[in-house]
């Protein structure tokens, strides 16, 4: 802001210190005008201090122009204004100059200190005309006139533009205190918005992610084992009908029940979708959209978890376990401890680790044996899933990886603030260990 209270523009209009083209024609205008009238009156001047009249007349034309730079100067002004004061001339450009000292930013000190300066000039001037008016005999009036018009002509001359000025400066003051507020309200109201944005992002994400992870979980290792069916089946299909047969009936289960659970998954997806479309075309702002997407992200994350808490347990660990053992894995499951039930959520992720710790060594290790372990503590489960190094002539399923197994398995158990450690072992195998919480 500039001196007088006005705003200070970045891209002046103006030539020089003027913001606006406006305010520099206002300012020549009254210099002008200031300037006229002192060249007028200082011809009286002149004649009384006894000096040419052509002096006298620039000196005011001189005088009155300083009000040209009232906006950038104001305390000059004012100062010119008290030392012209003797001459009884620059009437215009004192009420101007007291007014615009008022209106700038000033210190008040500063202020009140020019102010009563000319308060003090003015009357003490109006005093001694008066009194020599009175002398001469001009003016026939009592006593009282004399402190009468002085006080009343310093205060209407002072007291008037000081107050106006004080009252504009207070009001702009106030204006641009309002304006950076609501500014300030817009960026706060623009920034938790964006937050908001970024919560629903990051919720949407963490769906996603979740959801990915329990695809991958639901159809990696039913169609693991079905490649393995298929191709044992593809080698003993001549040999042995029989075993052919039983290979596959489990091909056909294992794709009954990769069916079963991606239908039930996608059933979960459909139902908690419904809501959604009913107010998308709704006007409302974009903090309230924000906080709106971001409340129903994390519901709809809470309630796919809560979906999720239903799925398997721990109780089908051996039948997980004799899939693999049906697609020709040898493997062992020993289990300590004393068995009890768990938070649906702990044994849903206990199942998906051993799940696919299985389904990786069916991938990785074809045709090695494999151990199960669980073991039932005060305050947690621990589970660890180990390999043997694979045969030298292991199965041909050839059977592909995304990479993302394990990923998902350290999700999960982290999740619930557990621990996940995987690693080849020193014997050449593989293997996983989890320990989550479950008070």
């Amino acid at each position: 802001m500039t001196t007088t209270g006005e705003d200070h523009v970045t891209a002046r209009g103006g030539p020089w210190w003027w913001g606006r083209r406006r305010s520099a024609v206002l300012d020549v205008g009254l210099a002008a005008v200031s300037a006229l009238e002192c060249g007028l009156e200082g011809i009286p001047f002149a004649r009384d201090a006894g000096i040419p009249v052509a002096v006298g007349v620039v000196f005011g034309l001189l005088a009155g122009s300083v009000l040209l730079v009232r906006r950038h100067w104001p305390i000059a002004v004012v100062l010119v204004v008290i030392a012209i004061t003797p001459a009884q001339m620059g009437f215009l450009m004192g009420l101007v100059g007291l007014y615009t000292l008022a209106a700038s930013e000033l210190p008040r000190r500063i202020i009140a200190s020019l102010a009563g300066m000319s308060l003090v000039g003015t009357f003490i001037v109006t005093l001694v005309r008066v009194r020599q008016d009175m002398v001469r005999g001009e003016l026939d009036l009592g006593d009282w006139f004399l402190p009468f018009a002085s006080i009343t002509t310093s205060l209407g001359l002072t007291a008037p533009p000081v107050l106006l000025g004080l009252y504009v400066g207070a009001r702009r003051r106030l204006m641009e205190s309002l304006r950076e507020r609501a500014d300030s309200l817009e960026r706060e109201l623009q920034l938790l918005a964006e937050r908001a944005e970024e919560r629903a992002e990051w919720a949407r994400n963490e769906e996603r992610t979740r959801i990915a992870r329990e695809m991958h979980d639901v159809v990696a290792h039913r169609v693991s084992l079905m490649v393995v069916h298929a191709a044992a089946l593809q080698a003993v299909a001549r040999k042995d009908p029989e075993k052919a047969v039983k290979n596959a009936a489990l091909v056909g289960d294992m794709g009954r029940q990769a069916l079963t659970e991606l239908r039930e998954m996608l059933g979960v997806l459909r139902s908690g979708g419904d809501g959604a479309g009913r107010s998308a075309g709704a006007s409302v702002p974009l903090a309230a959209v924000g906080a709106a997407a971001a409340a129903a992200a994390s519901r709809a994350v809470d309630e796919a978890r809560r979906a999720g808490a239903e799925g398997p347990s721990l109780s089908e660990i051996d039948e997980l376990v004799g899939q693999s053992a049906a697609a020709g894995m040898v493997v062992a499951l020993s289990v300590e401890g004393e068995d009890r039930s768990y938070a649906g959520e702990v044994e849903a992720t206990a199942y998906r680790v051993v799940q696919e710790a299985l389904t990786n060594v069916h991938k990785h290790a074809p045709g090695a044996k494999a151990y199960v372990r669980l073991a039932h503590r005060v305050s947690e489960i621990a589970m660890q899933v180990e390999n043997e190094p694979p045969p030298e002539a292991g199965s041909s399923a050839r059977l592909p990886s995304g990479g993302n197994g394990l990923v998902g398995m350290k999700e999960r158990v982290s999740a619930l603030g557990g621990v996940f450690v995987s690693g080849p072992t020193d014997a050449g195998g593989f293997r996983v260990s989890a320990v989550i919480p479950a008070p």
